[in-house]
Parts: C-alpha cells; structure tokens; sequence
C-alpha cells in the first residue's frame, strides 16, 4: 500500500473536524474508513428525499471505464446512475460537504486532492457490481473512492452490502451495510470491492477525488 505522507496538526474550530480528522487517521493507517451515520442528517435527509423522486429519465444504466473506452456491461454491473452537478440545493450542499473533506485531506495528508466527481447510484432488487478496482496502478487519476448511504430502515436480510477487499489475495473482505448515512472512504488504487445483490431497492453516492491529469491543455475530468 501506498504511504500516505506524516500529516500535520490539526487546526480546530469546524463542526465536521472530529469526522473528518478520523478519516484522515484511517487513511494514514489503513487506506481505508469506514464512518457509520456519518453525514450530517439534514444533509443526508435531502439527498435520501432527492434520488427518491428524481424520475426515471434522469438515470441511465451505469458503465465501466471513461471516454473512448466506456462500456456497460450488465454481467459486470447493473445499477443505474444520475451524476451530481450541483443545480439542485441537496447536490450543491453535498458537493460543498465533499470540497470541504477535499481541503481537510490536503491540508493533513498532502494528497494533492484536485476534482471530484460523483453519482447517485440506485439498485434495484438482484442488481449487484461484481469485483472491481476503482482505478489501476500508475494512471493517476482517482485517488481516493468515497461512498455514501441513503437507505432507512435497512436490515440484515436485505443485503446490498459494500465489500472492500484488503488486497487481492483476501477471499473474506469488510462488509459494510448500505445504512443511513454511513461513509466510507478508501485509496482507490489499491482495494477491490464489490456490492452484493440487494433485496430492496437501494441507494448510494459513489465518488472519486481525482488529481489534475490534464493532456494537451485539457482537464480531466472537464468542467
């Protein structure tokens, strides 16, 4: 795993510090955080009521891989997904939320964190994403892979769960349940993951804090 660099003191003062200087010591010491009922509850309210009732039209089925090389395929994944721009009030509060993290880890860990990007992900029941990296070694882009949960009233029996896979010799990996408000944050590089099938109708924020791999004048990902 790669060593994330000694971090400095932290400066207090903000609400989200204590949760967000958690993650930044997880990060340091594992790669990985796992943070139950952690968004704040208006914010996690407003995006659980907004993916919700966003109609039908605004998801389409998710793929793999970006650009030229973007494919859906359904033996792979199969849930649908609505990125997040910001010209609602809930997706504008949570990309602040997220810059917000974005500096903090910067400022404790010198990420070098640039852009980040995310989506709503809705599975229905039986839908599932098989095994997967969130990126691949030496291409430098996502950095770090951020997931939140907007799911009342989950139980055991519904499945859906989020595996992170401490490498790709671990056969067993860390289940997370698909909670209310739930966040987890891991190096993108380094954990394959999968989410099981769900028993209901789930939801999620996937995201990506990527670097600046800009090529020939153009920044990737574009505004």
């Amino acid at each position: 795993m790669n060593a994330l660099a000694t971090e400095l003191p932290p400066s207090g003062g903000d609400t989200d510090e204590p949760l967000f200087s958690r993650i930044a010591d997880d990060l340091r010491q594992q790669g990985y955080s796992i943070q139950p009922l952690a968004l704040p509850p208006q914010l996690a309210e407003a995006l659980a009521t907004e993916v919700q009732t966003l109609n039908a039209a605004s998801f389409e089925r998710a793929g793999i891989g970006r650009s030229q090389s973007h494919v859906k395929n359904r033996f792979v994944r199969n849930d649908d997904i609505c990125w997040i721009d910001g010209s609602s009030e809930a997706g504008a509060d949570w990309l602040n939320w997220m810059q917000a993290l974005q500096t903090y880890l910067n400022r404790r860990l010198f990420l070098g964190l640039f852009s980040f990007e995310s989506h709503y992900a809705y599975y229905r029941a039986g839908h599932f994403y098989k095994r997967h990296y969130d990126a691949f070694r030496g291409q430098a882009n996502r950095i770090l892979t951020v997931v939140a949960y907007l799911n009342h009233g989950w139980q055991p029996d519904d499945g859906g769960e989020l595996v992170v896979y401490r490498d790709d010799d671990d056969k067993e990996g860390i289940k997370v349940v698909p909670a209310m408000g739930s966040l987890v944050v891991f190096l993108s590089e380094e954990f394959p993951h999968e989410v099981l099938p769900a028993q209901r109708d789930r939801y999620s924020i996937a995201g990506w804090y990527r670097l600046n791999s800009s090529t020939n004048g153009q920044i990737d990902p574009p505004s």
